[in-house]
C-alpha cells in the first residue's frame, strides 16, 4: 500500500483472506481427482467388456461353426464318393482281369478246336485214302481180268458170306472153260489169291478187298 492510499480505497477482492490460497489448491486438487475418477471409470468400463461376449463375435463364431460343420459334411461326402470310385475301379479291374482270362481260355479252346479239326481232317483224309484204296482194290460180283480189271494179290471178303457164295479162278482167254480153282465156302470170310493171266469170278459173295 502506498503512502497516498488509504485503507478504504483498496478493492475487497484484492485483499487475500487468510487460508485463501489453500482453499484454491484444494479446489484444484478436487477437480483433478474428479476428472481422474471419471476418466478411470470410462477406462475401467471399456476394459471390463469381453470381446468374446459381443454379438458380432458370437455371430461370427456361430457362422464359423456352421462352415466347419458343412466342411466336415462335404469331406465325408467326398471320402464316400472317393471310396465308391475306388471300389468301382477295383471291380472294373477285376472284371477286366476275368475277361482277359476268359479271352485267354477262348484262345486256348480255339486252338484246341483247331487242332481237333485238323486231326479229324487228317483222319478223314486217311480214311478217304483207305476207302479210295479199298474201292480201287475191291471186287464185287462179276468176272474180272487180273492185271487190267483188278490187281494181282490176295483178296478176302469184306463180310461173312452166305451159303450161295461161289468164286472161281479161271485161265484168261478160255471164256471160263479152264477152271484153275473154285469154291463154295458156305460161310465165313473166304480168301482167294489171283495173279496176272487169270480171271476171277465171284457170285453172291459180296465185296472182296485186296489184302
Amino acid at each position: 500500500m502506498s503512502e497516498n492510499q488509504s485503507p478504504s480505497t483498496v478493492p475487497a477482492d484484492a485483499v487475500e483472506k487468510p487460508g485463501g490460497k489453500k482453499k484454491r489448491w484444494g479446489l484444484i486438487l478436487s477437480s483433478v481427482l474428479v476428472v481422474g475418477a471419471l476418466a478411470g471409470g470410462v477406462f475401467w468400463g471399456i476394459s471390463i467388456v469381453d470381446p468374446k461376449e459381443s454379438e458380432e463375435y458370437l455371430a461370427l463364431s456361430e457362422s464359423q461353426s456352421a462352415v466347419a460343420a458343412e466342411l466336415d459334411t462335404l469331406k465325408a461326402d467326398y471320402d464316400e464318393l472317393e471310396n465308391g470310385i475306388a471300389g468301382r475301379e477295383d471291380a472294373v479291374e477285376e472284371r477286366g482281369a476275368a475277361l482277359d482270362e476268359q479271352a485267354a481260355n477262348l484262345d486256348t479252346w480255339d486252338q484246341e478246336l483247331q487242332d481237333a479239326e485238323d486231326k479229324v481232317a487228317e483222319r478223314e483224309k486217311a480214311v478217304g485214302k483207305i476207302a479210295a484204296e479199298q474201292l480201287e482194290n475191291s471186287v464185287d460180283s462179276g468176272v474180272w481180268t487180273v492185271g487190267s480189271d483188278i490187281k494181282a494179290g490176295t483178296y478176302r471178303t469184306k463180310e461173312s458170306v452166305g451159303s450161295d457164295c461161289y468164286w472161281a479162278v479161271l485161265q484168261t482167254g478160255t471164256n471160263g472153260s479152264d477152271i484153275i480153282d473154285n469154291g463154295i465156302p458156305g460161310g465165313g470170310r473166304p480168301t482167294v489169291t489171283v495173279k496176272k493171266g487169270q480171271d476171277f469170278e465171284s457170285q453172291r459173295c459180296g465185296t472182296w478187298v485186296k489184302q
